[in-house]
């Protein structure tokens, strides 16, 4: 029942979301963890919640503020009979699940957090995580390719959240990094034919470029 109503506060919140962040994505998050999950032994009631309501608000669309999304978390799950242990372990996945570069320390950690990170990082890879990467990209108007912008793998969290860079770049900056982050053995494993159809596209779209094709 809990999971129902989460769902439908998740759908409604998320209604006008932009495609790469809206229902779907957390349907598709929600299925990956659930799949990483009968594999681990975890509380899944945590898991279940966290990927349900781990982009209730994120913060790229609430001009980079990261307090909206646990504090919203937070005060829909005060509404559920969940044990608060449970409601704490929640907010602190929303909390520490992002990218945001890669580049700093985690004051938080468990196999619930695991889980739904690699859930949501695969729907990053992969076919879709094309898709959603130049979904964003048309959203915030940014160039598909520019050969003169190299592309910054060491940012900053700041520089990270900042960035303006042309959607190519993103590959490099983030999505063909994640293969090499994933936390559990069924995360890699999933992560590997994702990453390999990533640099697959990657070739094809440098040969199209340069009218090689």
């Amino acid at each position: 029942m809990i999971f129902e109503v989460t769902k439908s506060f998740v759908k409604k919140e998320l209604k006008y979301a932009e495609g790469g962040h809206d229902w779907y994505h957390i349907e598709r998050v929600y299925k990956n963890a659930l799949l990483i999950a009968r594999e681990e032994k975890c509380n899944i009631t945590v898991v279940k919640l966290a990927a349900l309501l781990h982009d209730i608000a994120d913060s790229k669309f609430h001009d980079g503020d990261e307090t909206i999304g646990p504090k919203k978390a937070r005060e829909f799950l005060a509404s559920l009979s969940i044990a608060s242990e449970d409601v704490e372990h929640v907010v602190q996945i929303i909390e520490n699940i992002s990218f945001k570069g890669g580049n700093f320390e985690k004051p938080f950690n468990s196999i619930e957090l695991q889980i739904v990170q690699d859930a949501d990082r695969l729907d990053a890879i992969g076919a879709i995580g094309i898709a959603r990467t130049f979904n964003y990209g048309g959203y915030k108007n940014r160039s598909i390719y520019n050969p003169e912008i190299a592309p910054k793998i060491n940012m900053t969290k700041e520089e990270y959240k900042k960035s303006e860079a042309p959607t190519i770049n993103h590959f490099y900056e983030k999505l063909l990094l994640l293969k090499d982050k994933m936390n559990t053995e069924t995360g890699k494993k999933l992560a590997k034919n994702r990453h390999v159809f990533m640099e697959r596209f990657l070739a094809q779209f440098y040969a199209e470029w340069d009218g090689e094709n």
